[in-house]
């Protein structure tokens, strides 16, 4: 489901001569970043276009000049790519990567990126993703649960396939600024539109869970095992015990036992557990500093023992709850 699909998209756009004021301007859509003007200053003019897609930022940015930039911000993804020109890309102490008019470059600013070489006439497409906004798509895409977001390959072929048509995609939601009263007016436009960039780059890139995404799709789950699928996902705080689960799916504890070990992979009462982890996480995730505990979060998603908690949650994500939340 799109994040935010009752919005309309915003349209911003800059066009300044002072380093702190493109500075500012980035940092408001995107990230705090070190923007540095390595060319001739007396060339240097950023103009900026950008629309907000709820998970995602798509912009349009030049800057007149050869510059230099680095940044870091956990928790999204970002896909660059130039109409003119080229930059070259370092993620950490990675390789360097380049990318120009045929090939986009996808990194997860979660370690320092580093950008040089970004020559005078390059003009490039920088769409930032939220992370969560793709996992969540994913598994929809894949119709179960994923224990960690995709990790993306370095680039993508942007001069044909799916990649052409994803960046010609975002650049239509560009070029509606210039559209007086046109589509991008319409929430539910917005929303089919982000819905669909978010499929579109996971069916457009190389990345962990391509092969799940290519293979043929698993048989229907039985009645049963939806009812209690969508009974969780709807209210999954309720204090569900297996006999209870049995009684939403309308058959013998044995026989939901068995058709989740079939079609699922996991008990009943494990895919509960799996349910609230998520909501926890994505909670513990969003929350703005000092507005909750790890305590109040797990209590309002139905767990009582914070010990078991605590410890499921570190398996499962690889960090404890208060991690999370300080990361927020």
């Amino acid at each position: 489901m799109a994040v935010g699909a009752d919005l309309a998209a915003e349209f911003s756009s800059y066009s300044t001569n002072s380093l702190d004021q493109a500075h500012d301007a980035i940092a408001a859509h995107y990230y705090d970043l070190r923007l540095e003007v390595v060319g001739h200053a007396s060339e240097f003019a950023t103009r900026l276009s950008v629309v907000e897609l709820g998970a995602l930022t798509v912009g349009d940015i030049r800057f007149g000049t050869e510059m230099r930039m680095s940044f870091g911000e956990p928790g999204v993804y970002h896909v660059a790519v130039p109409f003119s020109g080229r930059f070259s890309l370092q993620e950490g102490r990675g390789d360097v990567g380049f990318a120009d008019e045929r090939r986009a470059l996808v990194f997860d600013p979660a370690r320092d990126i580093h950008i040089d070489a970004w020559s005078a006439d390059c003009q490039a497409l920088t769409v930032k993703i939220d992370k969560a906004a793709v996992l969540r798509q994913l598994e929809v895409l894949l119709g179960r649960s994923v224990r960690r977001p995709p990790r993306f390959g370095p680039c993508m072929d942007v001069s044909r396939g799916p990649g052409l048509s994803w960046v010609r995609l975002a650049l239509w939601s560009l070029l509606e600024r210039d559209v007086p009263l046109g589509l991008l007016n319409h929430p539910m436009i917005r929303g089919r539109l982000e819905q669909t960039l978010l499929e579109g780059i996971l069916l457009a890139t190389d990345h962990t869970f391509r092969a799940a995404l290519e293979a043929p799709p698993p048989p229907m789950r039985p009645a049963s095992v939806k009812r209690v699928m969508d009974a969780v996902q709807e209210l999954p705080a309720e204090p569900y015990d297996a006999n209870r689960l049995a009684a939403i799916a309308q058959v013998s504890l044995r026989t939901l036992q068995e058709a989740f070990r079939r079609h699922v992979g996991v008990s009943p009462m494990a895919y509960v557990q799996e349910v609230r982890l998520q909501r926890v996480h994505r909670q513990l995730r969003a929350a703005a500093p000092g507005t909750t505990t790890v305590t109040d979060v797990a209590h309002a998603w139905g767990f009582v023992h914070l010990g078991r908690f605590a410890r499921r949650y570190r398996e499962r994500f690889g960090e404890s709850p208060s991690q999370t939340l300080r990361a927020a």
